[in-house]
């Protein structure tokens, strides 16, 4: 391995970001060649626990606005983020984050690239940032485009439009639009990274095997049942982090999913979108 002289400093910050004492935070780094994300698998390796705050976030202030489409078949989230909390609270950076929501939702596109070079008020919407950056002086950017359809979709903005969740359902109805935000709701509060764990990304999947047995190994459980105990950990995983397998936060007797049969058996979730600031 080759020598990484780690800093005090960069220390310090995988300190902050993980919540972990110093000398194993110095240690994590210097196994890790000074790769952060390496450094926290390093960390959760050996038994660690991790704060939420991951390593890759940065702190970035903004405005975030969910929207949904008049017959509730569509819905889109934007964050427009800006270098200090004194602009994102400005009225007209608001004013100009709701308008890009609605120019979002009514054009609908596919991807970020294409709604910033869509044309919004006379030029693109990529110049029209660029015309507040030169007023202000300060940077801004379109920083998340996200959508769904879906036969119902609902939205959710949450703590002063500093993080929007649009969910989609299989199902329509008053009483299902009710569920809908409560489970939106749910997303903000819970932060899910999938659905179910079907959803969930293979390459977390295996790096969740490898983590839970590598925390069996440091407990000095035999080499035949680390991966039947990493399993189990796995499980315990998709528990706590896939939306419908998450137990209901106005309900904990229940988890979502059967929150969601509680209100009609078929209901299901499709899919959804959140977006914070950080």
């Amino acid at each position: 391995m080759s020598e990484t002289v780690i800093s005090a400093a960069v220390v310090k910050q995988l300190r902050d970001q993980t919540g972990i004492g110093m000398m194993d935070c110095k240690k994590a780094l210097e196994e890790s060649n000074g790769d952060f994300e390496l450094a926290v698998e390093y960390l959760r390796k050996k038994g660690q626990k991790v704060s939420a705050k991951r390593a890759d976030r940065e702190a970035k202030e903004g405005v975030v606005i969910a929207l949904v489409s008049d017959d509730h078949t569509k819905g889109i989230v934007v964050k427009l983020s800006s270098e200090t909390d004194f602009v994102a609270k400005n009225e007209d950076f608001i004013d100009l984050t709701r308008r890009i929501a609605s120019h979002a939702l009514n054009t609908f596109f596919d991807d970020k690239e294409s709604l910033l070079d869509s044309t919004f008020e006379s030029v693109t919407l990529r110049d029209k940032i660029m015309e507040r950056v030169a007023a202000i002086g300060e940077k801004i950017e379109l920083a998340n485009y996200e959508k769904i359809e879906a036969p119902l979709v609902v939205s959710y903005i949450h703590m002063g439009n500093k993080a929007g969740v649009i969910l989609g359902l299989n199902k329509t109805g008053d009483n299902i639009v009710e569920a809908g935000k409560n489970v939106a709701m749910q997303v903000a509060a819970m932060h899910p990274i999938a659905v179910d764990e079907s959803n969930v990304d293979a390459s977390i999947v295996a790096k969740e095997i490898e983590i839970g047995k590598e925390q069996a190994r440091a407990e000095g459980k035999p080499e035949e049942m680390l991966e039947k105990i990493a399993i189990g950990k796995l499980n315990k995983f998709y528990k706590e982090s896939t939306l419908i397998n998450q137990a209901y936060v106005k309900d904990g007797k229940v988890n979502v999913q059967q929150y969601l049969s509680s209100v009609d058996k078929d209901l299901k979730v499709t899919g959804f979108k959140h977006v914070k600031l950080g």
